[in-house]
């Protein structure tokens, strides 16, 4: 497998969370466990270019695919990826548990509706505890903006 670029072969427990092995073995700790039920979203990744859900995928299920975590949006240079500027500048940052999630369900909404209505961005499952919502919304604005080459 894949993740960030770089080639991963796992030889443990096929069943082991995708959760646990970016947290534990490779030490990828901006994938969140925040809830028991996989509902929250604070361990969402890109796998194959899709949003998903890192709690509810197997090793196994992940074998021969892409993935992407927080940690790899940036470019090889430090250049942040749109979204994460994005959420800088508009400070959509509160206590910041949720956050790495809400930026990678943003990269996702952004590849699959690059001008996203407010109802789009409303539509995002993932949850912010602290009630960030607003700012998460201008910065999935600001970030649409910048990757149309109009940025604010």
């Amino acid at each position: 497998m894949a993740i960030n670029g770089q080639h991963f072969r796992h030889t443990g427990d096929p069943d082991l969370p995708l959760l646990w092995y970016l947290r534990d073995v490779l030490r990828l700790t901006g994938c969140k466990y925040g809830c028991d039920d996989r509902s929250c979203g604070a361990c969402s990744v890109l796998v194959g270019g899709k949003l998903k859900r890192a709690c509810a995928l197997s090793m196994t299920d992940v074998a021969d695919q892409g993935i992407t975590t927080v940690e790899g949006l940036a470019d090889s240079d430090g250049t942040l990826h749109p979204v994460q500027q994005a959420w800088i500048a508009e400070d959509a940052i509160l206590c910041g548990y949720c956050q790495s999630g809400q930026i990678m369900a943003a990269v996702d909404l952004l590849a699959r509706k690059p001008k996203p209505s407010d109802a789009d961005i409303d539509g995002i499952p993932n949850l912010c505890r602290c009630g960030s919502y607003p700012r998460i919304r201008r910065a999935i604005h600001r970030a649409a903006l910048a990757m149309q080459g109009k940025a604010k």
